[in-house]
C-alpha cells in the first residue's frame, strides 16, 4: 500500500477474529504488545542498497549479518550487531558468504570455472587461517549453519552436513523429495537433537492464480530414514514440556497458505508433536488460522521462529504482516503490519526471545514481546485469562497478579492445597510467593497420614527451581526440628535455598560451617569476618573484605585476636597495611604488639607495611630497627642487609649498631670520619669482604685515612686487609697515593711489593714497575725479579739495567734480560767481563741468545779477549751463529782473517748460506786469488754484496757481479759512474727489461742522450733478435722520445735492415711521424707500401692529417672511408658530389645524400634516390618536415615506400598529401591498403587547422568523435551531431552540445544534451554550462525532456526539482509529489532551505522518513504546516520532545484541534506530562477528551486530573464512575476534599472512598453525621469489623431509631454476636425488631448441624470403597508385572487405550500426581 498503515488486529480467544475495534479506540484502550524497532539501518553503516537482497545478505544469528558488495571490486561485509556502525569489509570473491552463528568463522561458497561445482571454504577471520575446504561434485543451491559446527549443504539432488571440526568431508543426510524439483530452496532447518530435518522451498503459483507463490516442504526423520513431503511456506522446531510427562515433546510448527480447487485460500498453522514416545501423555495436535487482510491476499509467509523464552512461535511474510501465535495451543495474540518494505530474511534472537528481520530498505528490525503489556492484553482485549495466565507463568511476565490472586484464593478456599502450591509456585514474578501464603500454609492443620499442605508448598517450589529468603528460613526451620540437616546440606549443594542472615543465624546454632556458607552468598559481612576471624582463616577473611568491598572493626578484629592466636592478629595488621588508606594508624597497630612485648609480630607487621618504602614512613623505619637493634641485633642485621628501608634515623642507627656490635652496619651508616676510624679498626669483628666492598663507598681521602688507621692500630694483623683495599681500589685511591703511602709507612716493605705485585699486572706505569722490580729486589725476591724483568714490557730499560748492576745480585739472569731485551748487550758483556762471570757469558751466547754471540765477540774484542777463547766461543755457538753480523763485526775491527778456519768448516760441511760465501769471496778479493773464476763459478754468495764490495777495488769485477745476479740498477749506477756505457747499452739490450729501460731513459738520467748514443750505433745493429728491437722500440716509445724513435725507425726501416720490410715497423715509424713530425707522414705514405692503410688512415683523420688520410684511402681503395674524409673532415661537398661521380658507387650517394640533407634536401633526395637508400627515412621526415619541404618529401617517400613497408612511412606520406593539400590524392592512397596511422595524422590535421583533410580522414576511420570536432570547427552542426549520434560518446555529445549552445542552435543542443544528462557524472557539468550563460530557460526546457526518458536517473529528477526552486517555484511542490522517489531528497533538502521553501521542505522531510525534521519546519513555518499531515508526521517521529513541542505550538497556535493531535499521540505520549504542561498553561479543562480517552491506562496524574475536573463541573457520577473503574489516584487527598464539598452527594463519595481505603469507621461516623444510615450499614457490613457494626446497633438504640435498627441486623447479620444482640434487644424492649434474627440464627445453626453429620457419613463410605480399590489395583499390577517385560510400559498406559482402562488408571493418575513431591520429601516429614 501507499501509506503505511498501523493498525493492530486482535483475535477472539478461540482463534477467531473479534470484531475491529476503531483506531482511535483501540489506540486509547491498549498498548502494542508487541514491539517493534529499528536496530541498525544497514545503508547507514555503508552497505550497498543493490546488495540488500536474499542472494547477497545472509544473516544466521542474531550476532552477525554478512553482506557480499558485487561490481567492480568485489567485497564481503560483515556487521557485528554488537557494534554496527563499525563495519568489518574484506576483499573477498565468492558467490555466498555465511558467518559462524557464535564465533567469527565465515563459510565462502564459489562457482569453479568452466563446470557445475562449487568449492566450499572455511576461514576464520581472527586468525586468519583457512580451517577447511572442500570442492562439491555437483552445484550448491543453498546452505546455512544449522549448528555453531555444522553447515547444511543443498544441492539439486540431496542435502548433506559438513562439520567444521576435523578433516572430513560433507557427509549426505538424504535425497531431496520430488515435490521441490524446480524450486527456490529458502530455508533449511534442524531440531535440537539433529534428529528431524525440514527443507523448504517456493515455486511459481498455479495458473489460476500465479501470483500467490507456492510452498513445498520436506520433513525428514533420522531415526525412520524416511521423508514426508507437506506444503508449506515456512516452518520452525521447538520442545514442549507437556505437564506430566519427564522428557520434552518435539514440535514442529508449519505455516502454509494455498489455492483451493474451488478458488478460494486457505491459510493454517500447524503444531504437531514428532515422535511421540511410549508412556508420555502426547502433546496435542493444533491447528490454527493465519487471517491474512484483503490486500495482502498474495503475500505469504517467509520465516518462521519459536521463541523458546516466551512460548510464542513468530511469523514473518513477505510484504511485512508479523503473526504471533501460542505454541502450546496455536491461539493467536497479535496481527500487526511492520514493515512497509518486503522482508527477505529473519532469524531468531535467543537472548531476548524475539525475532530479528531485515528488509530490503535496510532495515534490520527486532520484533519482541512487550513483557509489561502482552499478559494485560491477552487478558483484557483477547479475553483469554488462561493464555494470559500460561504465558506469564512461561516467561515471568508482569501484569498477571490480578488473575491469579483470585485463582489461588479460589483453590486455597476449596481445600485443593496442592492446586494452590502449584499455582503460588509458578506464579509470574512470584506474586504468590509471599509470607502471607507461607503463614496462610502454616495454618492449615495437616491431615493424618498426609504431609501437611506446607510441606506440599515447599516440595512443589523446590520442584520449579530455588526457594526465595523467607522459604528457605521456614523450610529450614521444619527440618531441623526434625533432625534432618543432611537435607538442608544437598539443597545448599543444589542452589535450592536464597542465603540470608536470618537462615545464617539459624544455621549457626548446628552448623557453623554452613552458616558461615549462608552468610558468604548473603554478603553478611559482618558476621562473615567475625567467623572467619574466630577460625583463624585471615588469608579468607582478607580476600572477602577485597571481594565484597566491606571494611570491618580492625581494633575490634585485632584485640580479640592478640592474646588467643598472635600469628593471625598478624595477618589481620598485614591486611590494614594493604588498604588505602589503611583503617588504623600502622603506630597505633604496632603499639598494640609491642604492649604484649610480641616482638617478632610487630617486626613482621611493620615490613610488611613498609615494603614500599615511603619517604613519610621514616619513623616506623626507625621504629622497627630500633626495636630488634635492642632485642634481636640478628634480626635488625637482616632488615638491613635486605636494603629496602632507606629513609629510617641513620645516625641513630649507627650509634645503634656499634653498640650491638654490627660494626659493618655502624660503618655503614656513619657519616663522620672520626666514626669511621673508630669503627674500622675492629676488623676481628667484620668480615673482610664486606669491609673491602665498604671501602669502596668512601672518597679518597677519607678511604686514604682510614687505611693509615688500620696500618698504625695493628699493621701485623691488618696488611693483607690494607693491601687488598689497596688492589681493590687502585683506580679510585690512584696508585701513586697508594705507593707514597706505603713508602712513607714505616716497615711496609713487604705491603708495598705485595701491593705492586698485584698493580703492575694491569698497569703500564715505568715508575711502578720499576718500583716492583727496586721492591722485589729489596725484599729479596729474585726469581719474582727475574721474572718481572723478562715479562713486563713497561719498566725504564736504562734506570732498571743501572739499578741492577749497583745492586750487584748474585745472580746475573735479571740484568741479562733486561740487557738482552733492550739491546744493551755491549754494557752486559762488559759487565760480565769486568766481574769475572764468563760462565753467564758462555751461557748467554749459547742459550739466551746465540743471535747476539757476534756483538758479544765486538765487545770482547774490544777488552782485548783472548783470541783462543773467542775462536772457542764461536765454534760452540757454530751453526747457530749469524754470519753476516760476525763478519761485520770482526771486519770492523780487521780481524777478518781470523774468521778464515771457521768459514771454511762450514763450506765443508757443505752451507750455502751466501752470508759465508760473501765472507770467503772477500778474503779472495782482498787477497787477489783469481776472484774473477769465483765471482763467475760460484752460487752463492751475494752478487749485490760482492759487486758492492768490489766498486772500489775493480768496477769490472763489479759489473761481473752485478751481470750475475742482474742487479741492474746497480750495474747501470758503476758504469755510469765509469762511463762504460758501451757496456751499458750492450747490458739493456740484452736484458730486455722494460723496467730496465724506463730507468736508463727515464728524464732526470743525466746520461741518457750517451746510452742512446750506443744503443743506435752499437748494440741494436749488433742485435739479430727481433725480440730485443721490439722491446727497444717499446721502450723508447714508453718514455716518449717520438725523435730518437723516428731516428731509431729509420736506422732499421729505411736503411735495406733485416726489418725493413716489417709491417709493424713501417705502421711504427708513421704514427710515430704523425705524433712528432707531421712533414714526414705524406713522404712516408709515398715511400711505404707495407703498413695498415685502414688503421693508419683512421688514425690520421683523428690526428687532423685529412689529406694525409685522403691519400692512404685512396691508395687501398677504401672510396668509402675516403668520401667520409671529404665530406665530414674537409667538409667540401662539391670535391665529394666529384668523388661520388667519379667511383658511382651506391654506399658513396648514400653518404653524398646524408651530406646533402642538412643543406639541400632536394639535392639530398636525389643522391638518395640514385643510390636506391631508403634507410634514413626517418632523419629525411623529419628534416623534409623541418624545412617544410613537403613536395620533396613526397617524391622521396613514393620511392621509400616501394621498398619499406613501415607506418611511419605511410603516415608521414598521409600527411604530406595533407600539408600539399592533394586531398585527391589522400583519398586515393587512403583507398589503397596502408599501414598509415590515419587518427594520428587526422588529429596532427585537425590540430593544425586542416580541418577538411581531418574530415576525410576521421570519415575514413569512422572515428565519429573525432569526426564531430571537426564538423564543429567547420560549423557543420546537423552533420556534427549525426557523427556524435553515432559516436555515442559524452565528451563528444557535451563538445557538440556546447558549441551548439555557443551557437544559438538550442534544438541540436537539446538533442545533444539529452544523451548527456542521462550520464550522472555528466549532469552538473552541462546544467552549469548552461546557467553560466544564462540560458535558464533552455536548460528547463531540457531537463524536463530528460525526465521522459527511459534511463533518466535520481540526478535528472533532482536536478530538475533544484531548477524549478530557483527559477519557477510554482512548479516545485507538484514535481516532487510525482517524483519523490526518484529524487535525491538529501540534496533537495539542503537546496529548499537555501530557497525558503518551507513546505516543499517539509515534504521532502517526510519522505526521507525524517520525521522530526518535518516536524520542526512546520512548527517554526506556518505556511508550511496543514493539521493532517502534521498529524500523520507526529506519530512517526523518533525524538519524544518533539510531541511536547508540538503540544505546546497547538496550544498555542491550533488549540481547538490540539485533542485531535493528542489522539494520535496517545499511546506515544507520556500522559503524565501532558497533564503537567496543560496544568501549567492552565488549559486543562481543554484536553478533558483526552484524558477520558488516556484513563485507561490508569495514571496518577491522569485520574487526579480528571477527579479535579469532576469536582469542578459538580459531576458526581463521573466521579464515583472514575474512582470505581480507576483507582490510581491520591485517595486520602480526593476524600478529604469531596467530604468539604456542600453537595451531599460528593460527600457520599468522601465516604465511599473511605471504606476503598479500608477506613471503615471514619466512613461510617461520615454516613452517620449525614443521616445516611443505609450506607452506614453498608460500610459497617463490608468492614468485617464486629466492633463497628456493634457500635453502630448501639448509635441506633441511643438515636431510638428502631427500623435501623432492625435493618442493622439484616445488614450486618454475619458480624453481630447473637448475645450482644439478645443483650441489646431484651435491655431496650426491642425483641421484637430482634424477633426475625433470632430465627435466622437458629435456621443457620440447625443446617450447619445437618451438615456434619452428613458428611461425616460420606467419609466413611468413602474410606471403605478406597481400601477395596486399592486391594483391587495392587492385584491389577501384579498380574501385569508378570506377564509384561520390565522395560514396557503398561498396557494402560498406551495411547490407544479402551475408555474403561482410561476409567480405571485416572483415580491412579490423580493420586500420584497429588502425591508426588520432591524425591528428598517423604510421606510423614522430612
Amino acid at each position: 500500500s501507499t501509506r503505511a498503515e498501523c493498525c493492530t488486529q486482535s483475535f477472539a480467544g478461540n482463534g477467531g477474529p473479534s470484531a475491529l475495534l476503531s483506531t482511535a479506540r483501540r489506540q486509547a484502550m491498549s498498548i502494542p504488545p508487541v514491539t517493534v524497532k529499528e536496530v541498525v539501518s544497514l545503508t547507514s553503516a555503508g552497505i550497498n542498497p543493490q546488495c540488500i537482497s536474499f542472494t547477497n545478505l545472509t544473516m544466521e544469528s542474531e550476532k552477525f549479518i554478512c553482506v557480499r558488495e558485487t561490481g567492480t571490486a568485489n567485497s564481503v561485509v560483515i556487521v557485528d550487531m554488537a557494534n554496527p556502525t563499525s563495519p568489518l569489509k574484506r576483499p573477498i570473491t565468492a558467490d555466498s558468504a555465511l558467518m559462524n552463528p557464535v564465533s567469527k568463522v565465515i563459510a565462502l561458497k564459489a562457482n569453479v570455472a568452466g563446470t557445475t561445482q562449487d568449492h566450499l571454504q572455511i576461514f576464520n577471520i581472527e586468525m586468519k587461517s583457512k580451517m577447511k575446504s572442500h570442492q562439491m561434485p555437483e552445484s550448491v543451491v543453498f546452505w546455512r549453519w544449522i549448528s555453531p559446527a555444522l553447515l547444511g549443504i543443498v544441492t539439486n539432488g540431496a542435502v548433506y552436513h559438513w562439520s567444521m571440526e576435523g578433516d572430513a568431508a560433507p557427509l549426505k543426510m538424504f535425497d531431496r523429495t520430488p515435490n521441490l524439483n524446480g524450486n527456490q530452496i529458502i530455508a533449511y532447518r534442524a531440531s535440537e537433537d539433529n534428529q528431524w530435518f525440514t527443507l523448504i522451498g517456493i515455486a511459481p503459483g498455479d495458473p489460476a492464480r500465479p501470483q500467490l507463490v507456492k510452498g513445498n516442504m520436506q520433513l525428514y526423520s533420522v531415526a525412520q530414514a524416511r521423508s514426508q513431503a507437506l506444503e508449506a511456506h515456512a516452518a520452525a522446531f521447538s520442545s514442549h514440556q507437556v505437564p506430566g510427562n519427564t522428557v520434552k515433546s518435539q514440535i514442529v510448527a508449519f505455516a502454509q497458505k494455498t489455492l483451493q480447487a474451488d478458488g478460494q485460500i486457505t491459510s493454517k498453522l500447524h503444531v504437531i508433536e514428532l515422535g511421540a514416545q511410549a508412556g508420555q501423555t502426547p502433546f496435542t495436535k493444533r491447528q490454527a488460522e493465519l487471517f491474512f487482510p484483503p490486500e495482502f491476499g498474495d503475500d505469504f509467509p517467509v520465516s518462521m521462529h519459536i521463541s523458546e523464552k516466551y512460548g510464542v512461535i513468530y511469523v514473518v511474510t513477505k510484504n511485512g504482516l508479523l503473526f504471533v501465535y501460542d505454541l502450546e495451543t496455536a491461539t493467536a495474540i497479535y496481527r500487526n503490519k511492520i514493515s512497509n518494505d518486503p522482508i527477505f530474511i529473519a532469524c531468531g534472537a535467543p537472548s531476548n526471545g524475539g525475532l530479528y528481520a531485515v528488509n530490503r530498505r535496510g532495515q534490520v528490525l527486532l520484533i519482541n514481546l512487550n513483557e509489561a503489556a502482552v499478559v494485560p492484553f491477552i487478558a483484557g482485549q483477547l479475553n483469554n485469562v488462561e493464555l494470559a495466565l500460561s504465558l506469564a507463568q512461561r516467561g515471568n511476565l508482569p501484569g498477571a497478579e490480578a488473575l491469579v490472586t483470585p485463582k489461588f484464593d479460589m483453590l486455597f478456599n476449596s481445600g485443593n492445597f496442592k492446586g494452590a502450591a502449584e499455582l503460588a509456585a509458578d506464579s509470574p514474578k512470584g506474586v504468590l510467593r509471599t509470607k502471607e501464603t507461607i503463614a496462610r500454609f502454616q495454618a492449615v492443620p495437616a491431615t493424618p497420614g498426609q504431609n501437611s499442605p506446607l510441606l506440599q508448598y515447599f516440595g512443589i517450589c523446590l520442584q520449579r527451581g530455588k526457594l526465595n529468603a523467607f522459604e528457605a528460613v521456614e523450610l529450614a526451620r521444619l527440618v531441623l526440628q526434625q533432625n534432618k540437616k543432611q537435607l538442608l546440606d544437598t539443597w545448599m549443594a543444589e542452589d535450592k535455598l536464597e542465603c540470608s542472615e536470618e537462615l545464617g543465624d539459624l544455621l549457626q546454632q548446628v552448623d557453623a560451617d554452613m552458616a558461615l556458607r549462608v552468610w558468604i552468598k548473603a554478603r553478611v559481612n559482618p558476621k562473615v569476618v567475625s567467623a572467619l576471624a574466630s577460625k583463624g582463616e585471615f588469608e579468607k577473611m582478607g580476600k572477602y573484605c577485597e571481594m565484597a568491598d566491606y571494611k570491618p572493626d580492625y581494633t575490634y578484629l585485632l584485640q580479640s585476636t592478640l592474646m588467643n592466636n598472635p600469628q593471625g592478629a598478624v595477618n589481620i595488621a598485614i591486611m590494614i597495611g594493604a588498604q588505602t588508606p589503611p583503617p588504623l594508624d600502622f603506630n597505633t597497630v604496632a603499639d598494640l604488639f609491642l604492649q604484649r612485648n610480641m616482638i617478632r609480630e610487630a617486626t613482621s607487621f611493620l615490613l610488611d607495611v613498609l615494603k614500599n618504602d615511603l619517604p613519610e614512613q621514616a619513623g616506623l623505619q626507625t621504629k622497627v630497627l630500633e626495636i630488634n637493634l635492642v632485642t634481636f641485633p640478628n634480626v635488625a642485621d637482616a632488615i638491613l642487609g635486605q636494603g629496602k628501608l632507606t629513609h629510617y634515623d641513620r645516625p641513630r642507627v649507627a650509634q645503634l649498631c656499634e653498640k650491638a656490635g654490627l660494626y659493618m652496619r655502624a660503618l655503614q651508616h656513619y657519616t663522620d670520619v672520626s666514626d669511621l676510624k673508630r669503627c674500622c679498626v675492629n676488623t676481628h669483628a667484620i668480615e673482610p669482604q664486606a669491609l673491602i666492598e665498604w671501602f669502596g663507598t668512601l672518597s679518597r681521602e677519607w678511604a686514604l685515612e682510614c687505611v693509615k688507621e688500620l696500618l698504625t692500630v695493628n699493621m701485623r694483623q691488618n696488611l693483607q686487609m690494607v693491601v687488598s683495599i689497596c688492589k681493590e681500589y687502585t683506580e679510585q685511591l690512584t696508585a701513586g697515593s697508594i705507593i707514597s703511602m706505603l713508602e712513607n709507612t714505616k716497615g711496609c716493605e713487604e705491603g708495598l711489593f705485595f701491593y705492586l705485585g698485584a698493580y703492575v699486572a694491569t698497569s703500564e706505569d715505568p715508575e711502578a714497575h720499576f718500583k716492583y722490580i727496586e721492591a722485589a729486589a729489596k725484599t729479596g725476591q729474585i726469581k719474582e725479579v727475574e721474572r718481572i724483568t723478562r715479562e713486563s714490557n713497561f719498566y725504564d730499560p736504562e734506570k732498571a739495567k743501572v739499578f741492577l748492576m749497583e745492586a750487584k745480585l748474585p745472580d746475573a739472569r735479571p740484568l741479562i734480560n733486561v740487557c738482552d731485551r733492550f739491546n744493551f748487550v755491549g754494557d752486559l758483556t762488559v759487565y760480565l767481563y769486568q766481574n769475572n762471570m764468563m760462565r753467564y757469558i758462555e751461557g748467554y751466547v749459547q742459550k739466551v741468545n746465540p743471535s747476539n754471540a757476534p756483538y758479544v765477540v765486538g765487545a770482547l774484542l774490544d777488552q782485548e779477549c783472548s783470541e783462543e777463547f773467542l775462536k772457542n766461543l764461536i765454534l760452540s755457538v757454530r751453526s747457530l751463529l749469524p754470519v753476516g753480523p760476525l763478519v761485520e763485526e770482526v771486519g770492523k775491527r780487521n780481524r777478518l782473517k781470523m774468521l778464515t778456519p771457521f768459514l771454511e768448516h762450514l763450506v765443508s760441511e757443505g752451507s750455502t748460506d751466501s752470508q759465508v760465501h760473501n765472507a770467503l769471496g772477500m778474503i779472495l778479493i782482498d787477497s787477489n786469488s783469481n776472484p774473477e773464476h769465483f765471482l763467475t763459478t760460484n752460487e752463492h754468495y751475494d752478487s749485490k754484496v760482492i759487486g758492492k764490495y768490489c766498486e772500489k777495488r775493480d768496477p769490472n769485477l763489479a759489473c761481473v757481479a752485478y751481470k750475475r745476479g742482474n742487479c741492474d740498477l746497480e750495474l747501470v749506477g758503476v758504469t755510469n759512474k765509469n762511463s762504460l756505457f758501451k757496456l751499458q747499452s750492450r747490458y739493456v739490450v740484452e736484458r730486455m727489461d722494460q723496467d730496465l729501460w724506463a730507468h736508463v731513459l727515464a728524464d732526470d738520467n743525466p746520461h741518457r742522450r750517451q746510452l742512446i748514443d750506443q744503443v743506435v750505433s752499437t748494440a741494436l745493429p749488433e742485435s739479430k733478435n727481433p725480440e730485443q728491437v721490439s722491446v727497444t722500440v717499446k721502450a723508447f716509445m714508453t718514455a716518449e722520445m717520438p725523435q730518437e724513435l723516428i731516428e731509431l725507425l729509420e736506422k732499421i726501416v729505411l736503411q735495406n735492415s733485416a726489418f725493413s720490410n716489417n709491417p709493424n715497423l713501417q705502421n711504427l715509424l708513421i704514427l710515430t711521424a704523425i705524433k712528432a713530425d707531421k712533414t714526414r707522414v705524406m713522404d712516408y705514405v709515398n715511400r711505404l707500401d707495407a703498413f695498415n692503410g685502414p688503421e693508419v688512415g683512421e688514425i690520421a683523420v683523428g690526428n687532423e692529417l685529412y689529406e694525409e688520410a685522403f691519400a692512404i684511402f685512396k691508395k687501398f681503395d677504401l672510396h668509402v672511408d675516403a668520401m667520409k674524409v671529404l665530406l665530414e673532415s674537409i667538409e667540401d661537398v662539391e670535391r665529394g658530389a666529384e668523388y661520388a661521380a667519379k667511383v658511382d658507387l651506391p654506399e658513396v650517394w648514400s653518404q653524398l645524400a646524408k651530406a646533402q640533407l642538412a643543406t639541400d634536401v632536394s639535392g639530398a633526395v636525389a643522391s638518395y634516390i640514385k643510390a636506391q637508400d631508403s634507410s634514413d627515412y626517418s632523419a629525411v621526415i623529419d628534416v623534409a618536415k623541418g624545412c617544410d619541404d613537403y613536395d620533396a618529401l613526397v617524391k622521396y617517400l613514393v620511392m621509400v615506400r616501394k621498398k619499406v613497408k613501415e607506418a611511419r612511412v605511410d603516415t608521414e606520406l598521409c600527411y604530406a598529401y595533407a600539408r600539399i593539400d592533394s586531398l585527391a590524392d589522400l583519398e586515393e592512397f587512403i583507398a589503397m591498403p596502408n599501414a598509415a596511422n590515419r587518427a594520428t595524422v587526422g588529429d596532427r590535421c585537425f590540430d593544425e587547422g586542416l580541418f577538411e583533410a581531418a574530415k576525410v580522414l576521421y570519415t575514413a576511420d569512422s572515428n565519429w568523435g573525432r569526426l564531430a570536432s571537426t564538423l564543429v570547427k567547420l560549423h557543420q552542426f546537423q552533420a556534427a551531431v549525426d557523427a556524435a549520434r553515432r559516436d555515442n560518446n559524452s565528451r563528444t555529445w557535451k563538445e557538440v552540445c556546447f558549441a551548439c549552445v555557443d551557437e544559438g542552435e538550442f534544438r541540436l543542443a537539446q538533442l545533444c544534451g539529452l544523451n548527456i544528462i542521462v550520464q550522472a557524472d555528466e549532469l552538473e557539468e552541462i546544467s552549469d554550462y548552461y546557467q553560466q550563460r544564462g540560458r535558464f530557460q533552455e536548460l528547463l526546457a531540457l531537463m524536463e525532456a530528460g525526465v521522459g526518458l527511459e534511463r533518466a536517473h535520481m540526478g535528472i529528477f533532482t536536478e530538475l526539482g533544484i531548477l524549478y526552486a530557483k527559477h519557477r517555484p510554482e512548479k516545485l511542490m507538484e514535481h516532487l509529489k510525482l517524483f519523490s522517489t526518484r529524487i535525491n531528497i538529501p540534496r533537495m533538502i539542503r537546496f529548499c532551505e537555501e530557497m525558503a521553501a518551507w513546505k516543499e521542505l517539509s515534504f521532502l522531510y517526510i519522505a526521507y522518513d525524517e520525521f522530526d525534521n518535518a516536524a520542526g519546519v512546520m512548527m517554526m513555518h506556518p505556511d508550511a504546516w496543514e493539521h493532517v499531515s502534521f498529524k500523520d508526521v507526529c506519530v512517526k517521529v523518533a525524538n519524544v520532545e518533539v510531541y511536547y513541542k508540538a503540544l505546546t505550538f497547538y496550544l498555542q497556535d491550533h488549540p481547538t484541534q490540539l485533542n485531535d493531535l493528542l489522539a494520535v499521540l496517545t499511546p506515544r505520549i507520556d500522559h503524565t506530562r501532558v497533564v503537567d504542561l496543560m496544568r501549567k498553561a492552565g488549559h486543562l479543562p481543554l484536553v478533558k477528551p483526552y484524558l477520558v480517552a488516556v484513563q485507561n491506562a490508569n495514571l496518577t496524574a491522569v485520574n487526579d486530573a480528571i477527579n479535579q475536573l469532576s469536582i469542578d463541573e459538580e459531576d458526581f457520577q463521573a466521579l464515583r464512575q472514575s474512582i470505581d473503574m480507576f483507582d490510581n489516584f491520591d485517595q486520602m487527598s480526593l476524600a478529604l476534599r469531596c467530604e468539604k464539598h456542600e453537595l451531599m452527594e460528593f460527600r457520599r463519595i468522601a465516604s465511599y472512598i473511605y471504606q476503598k481505603n479500608l477506613r471503615w469507621k471514619q466512613s461510617v461516623e461520615l454516613a452517620k453525621k449525614d443521616g445516611l444510615f443505609k450506607d452506614a450499614m453498608e460500610a459497617a457490613a463490608h468492614s468485617g469489623d464486629r466492633a463497628i457494626a456493634e457500635s453502630l446497633l448501639k448509635f441506633f438504640v441511643e438515636e431510638e431509631n428502631k427500623e435501623c435498627f432492625a435493618a442493622c441486623l439484616y445488614t450486618c447479620y454475619d458480624l453481630l454476636r447473637p448475645d450482644v444482640v439478645f443483650e441489646i434487644a431484651w435491655m431496650h424492649g426491642l425483641m421484637n425488631y430482634a424477633t426475625p434474627y433470632v430465627i435466622q440464627f437458629m435456621r443457620d445453626y440447625t443446617g450447619k448441624v445437618d451438615s456434619l453429620v452428613a458428611d461425616k457419613k460420606e467419609r466413611n463410605e468413602e474410606k471403605v470403597t478406597a481400601h477395596k480399590e486399592a486391594q483391587e489395583q495392587q492385584m491389577n499390577q501384579n498380574m501385569y508385572a508378570q506377564l509384561l517385560p520390565a522395560a514396557l510400559p503398561a498396557p494402560g498406559m498406551e495411547s490407544g487405550r479402551h475408555p474403561g482402562m482410561q476409567q480405571q488408571q485416572s483415580p491412579q493418575h490423580m493420586g500420584s500426581q497429588q502425591g508426588y513431591m520432591h524425591p528428598s520429601v517423604g510421606g510423614g516429614g522430612y
